[in-house]
């Protein structure tokens, strides 16, 4: 979701800028821009084209700068188009800023020298319409339906001289969440950045060369910095050539006060990785599963709390509840341990969706470890779900999380740092499957802990862990099948997912994948729910997609499935190998190499994936940027 890139430096930066937003489309958007400081005038290009056509233009019209911000949107206020596209300028009062300043897809103003200021800002303004309608008052025009162009307006209705501190009288109006990078006309060399709620991390240059850099991720930095500050809540950065300083808010609505952030050497992945002989990135990413979970397990030589970080015995000894906060695929790996932590390590356990938890009333327990679960560790409902549990009185907090830099690492006490490596495509597969590894693993520490491992069963369990690598090689040998299977999806508009117990949300991440990528309406169910509602819509165009692994729920998954063969629904089912379900009119099986127990989610959500992949693939859709989806979901 939504990118910013920004810069000072005596060279052209336009380039970076460009680069910056290269590296952060896989995270998803539907527009994109660059305004820059050129010859005493702001110059400025959008468009709802790819990065790469924004560059070509930004070239062909010669925009040059040693200062500038650049920025992806993805849409929420206001339809994806090019007014609605940042970076926003504000002119003042009495000026259509739609036409203020040089944009090389709608319109150039001979008179671009009367804007005064540009921005771009990632999150959601919530008081923006209150505020729109007080700056309308005093004659500010609007061009846009964003909440974004507020912000332009409000500082530059503030600016005296100094753009550091128009932005700090600014932000304390602002209610909601924002990361902003902004610059002024009037002080070349110099651009003023923000953040609450949305990330931001600023970049400084390699010694001698005076340039500073800004941005949402500090993946839009690799190759131009590896020194990385992660700005805090409230925190405001002013760039300028060779210097940069933090400043942050004495107290709720206190004075600005210079802080000391450390710097950190990151090195960042560019996110240029080769796609090699795969189609799409997320296929790629699905066959990079086996290696994904052995770097994810990689030095686990034995159980043990401390490979969730010092001190996680003694957390570990005094909780006696779990509460899961998640989103999305995130929540559907929840749900998976929710089964393991009962049943394995005995210890209660509740799954929340994030967007939800905070809005209701809960009871808080201090004894509970609070476990929030991120991909990218910036999702922003998850992060004030962490944030609310801890302002209730719960303070033991552990992540599971694929960055180590990310916000969520460093709003916990306790982490679990998953290796799955960057993930391009959107819809999530090994960042799923790594989160598994290493909520089991948590299960058999918490279990440990409770004196319900015993030697040889951490033995067992170290054994089926480090063979699972090799077990989903054997899996993914089953993609010839599953594209057989694709073609039959390809011509549906609906399906039916079946799981029982621990593969009920396996169950549920196969229907969303499909969703999200094919965009076929899929819904999952608990098999034993057939008859209570789902069973009204099976016909013998509805496939009903069934994991059927070789456990204790067995034959009543059977008896589940001989229902919808009785309406004469199509059943395409995953089965283990001793199932002993055959393939026969109406009943498509595709064999599983081996049972794996506990950890059969792991294997059985591959070809689930699989299926979702072909399936898009056959029906010509985006997969790797789906439609009105984003990667990193950074705003509520």
């Amino acid at each position: 979701m939504c990118g910013i890139v920004g810069a000072v430096s005596t060279r052209n930066i336009v380039p970076i800028l460009l680069e910056g937003l290269k590296r952060l489309e896989y995270r998803g958007y539907d527009s994109c821009g660059v305004a820059v400081h050129q010859a005493g005038e702001l110059r400025r290009a959008r468009s709802t084209s790819r990065v790469a056509e924004l560059e070509a233009n930004v070239a062909a019209e010669g925009i040059h700068s040693g200062t500038g911000i650049a920025h992806t949107r993805w849409a929420t206020h206001g339809a994806p188009a090019v007014h609605n596209a940042h970076p926003h300028f504000s002119a003042g009062p009495g000026v259509d800023a739609a036409n203020t300043g040089f944009n090389a897809f709608d319109a150039a103003d001979e008179d671009a020298s009367r804007a005064r200021i540009a921005l771009v800002h990632n999150g959601i303004i919530e008081n923006h319409d209150e505020l729109r309608a007080e700056l309308q008052q005093r004659g500010y025009v609007f061009a846009s339906q964003t909440d974004t162009e507020v912000i332009a307006h409000l500082i530059h209705s503030l600016y005296d001289g100094d753009l550091l501190e128009a932005v700090q009288q600014a932000l304390p109006r602002l209610r909601g969440a924002y990361a902003i990078a902004v610059f002024c006309r009037d002080e070349p060399l110099r651009v003023v950045g923000a953040r609450r709620g949305s990330p931001l991390v600023l970049g400084v240059g390699a010694g001698g060369t005076g340039e500073n850099f800004l941005a949402s991720d500090a993946m839009a930095l690799a190759g131009v910095t590896d020194q990385i500050v992660y700005l805090e809540e409230g925190d405001v950065v002013d760039l300028q050539l060779g210097k940069t300083w933090v400043t942050a808010p004495e107290g709720v609505g206190g004075r600005y006060l210079p802080v000391q952030r450390v710097v950190h050497t990151v090195q960042a992945h560019s996110g240029a990785a080769e796609l090699g002989p795969y189609r799409h990135y997320m296929q790629k990413e699905i066959f990079e599963q086996p290696r994904a979970l052995a770097d994810t397990l990689e030095g686990v030589q034995g159980i043990s709390p401390e490979l969730f970080g010092d001190g996680a015995h003694e957390v570990f000894k005094n909780v006696d509840r779990v509460l899961i906060l998640a989103c999305g695929t995130s929540y559907y790996s929840g749900s998976t341990a929710r089964y393991w932590l009962e049943s394995i390590a005995g210890i209660p356990t509740t799954v929340e969706v994030a967007s939800e938890y905070r809005y209701r009333d809960s009871v808080p327990a201090p004894s509970t470890l609070v476990v929030a679960i991120s991909q990218s560790g910036e999702t922003a409902d998850t992060l004030a779900a962490l944030k609310h549990a801890r302002s209730m009185g719960m303070p033991h907090t552990l992540t599971i999380c694929n960055v180590a830099t990310s916000a969520m690492v460093r709003e916990c006490e306790l982490a679990y740092i998953t290796r799955a490596g960057v993930e391009i495509g959107v819809a999530s597969t090994k960042a799923f499957t790594t989160q598994l590894a290493g909520l089991y693993l948590l299960t058999l520490a918490l279990a440990q802990v409770r004196g319900r491992l015993s030697e040889a069963q951490e033995a067992e369990q170290l054994k089926a862990l480090r063979h699972l690598p090799v077990a989903l090689q054997a899996v993914l040998a089953l993609e010839p099948q599953v594209i057989a299977w694709s073609e039959d999806f390809a011509r549906k508009e609906n399906a039916l997912f079946l799981g029982r117990g621990l593969h009920y949300p396996i169950a549920l991440e196969g229907a969303l994948k499909l969703k999200e990528i094919s965009y076929i309406h899929a819904e999952a169910y608990p098999a034993g729910e057939l008859k209570h509602g789902p069973l009204a819509l099976v016909t013998e165009q509805m496939p009903v997609v069934t994991v059927a692994p070789n456990d204790a729920l067995l034959e009543k998954l059977k008896s589940n499935m001989q229902e919808v063969r009785a309406r004469g629904g199509q059943l395409y089912v995953f089965a283990d190998d001793d199932t002993h379900i055959a393939s026969g009119p109406g009943v498509h099986v595709i064999r599983m190499p081996e049972h794996y127990g506990a950890l059969s989610p792991i294997l059985h959500v591959v070809p689930l994936q699989l299926l979702a992949y072909h399936t898009a693939c056959a029906r010509g859709t985006d997969v790797d940027k789906p439609r009105n989806l984003a990667k990193s979901v950074t705003v509520e």
